[in-house]
C-alpha cells in the first residue's frame, strides 16, 4: 500500500485538458504546492521541480520522490524513492496558478479536490 502513495498524489493532477501541456504551463507548480484533499480530510502534497524531478508526501505522511515528464496533455510520474516503482503513472494535468482547483479521482477511486497553493 505504501507504493500507492505517490500514485494517489499523481492521480490528484488529473483534469480533462484540451491542449498539449508544455513545461511553461507547469511553471506555477515549480514554486508552489499541489495539494490533494481526500474525503477523510487528509491531504497529499506534490512539489514539482523544473529539472524534471518531484517530491511528494502522501496523505499518510510518507515521503516519496522521482522524476516527471510530459507526454501530450499528460504528466507522467516515475517513483524512484523510497523504492523504484515498476511502472510510470500518467495523468491529465490542468493549467493554472495559485488558487486553481479541480475535482479528480485518486488511484484508489476516491473523489479528491486538488488545489495549487502558494509556497513550498
Amino acid at each position: 500500500m505504501k507504493h500507492l502513495a505517490i500514485l494517489a498524489v499523481a492521480a490528484a493532477l488529473s483534469a480533462p485538458p484540451a491542449f498539449a501541456v508544455t513545461t511553461a504551463d507547469l511553471k506555477p507548480a515549480f514554486s508552489n504546492t499541489i495539494v490533494s484533499t481526500y474525503p477523510d480530510g487528509r491531504k497529499a502534497k506534490l512539489w514539482l521541480s523544473a529539472n524534471g524531478t518531484y517530491r511528494a508526501q502522501g496523505r499518510r505522511g510518507k515521503p516519496s520522490s522521482g522524476t516527471w515528464a510530459l507526454k501530450g496533455s499528460q504528466i507522467c510520474l516515475k517513483q524512484t524513492k523510497p523504492f523504484k516503482a515498476p511502472m510510470t503513472y500518467c495523468t491529465p494535468v490542468k493549467q493554472g496558478g495559485v488558487g486553481t482547483s479541480w475535482s479528480s479521482k485518486a488511484v484508489t477511486g476516491e473523489r479528491i479536490k486538488v488545489t495549487v497553493v502558494a509556497g513550498r
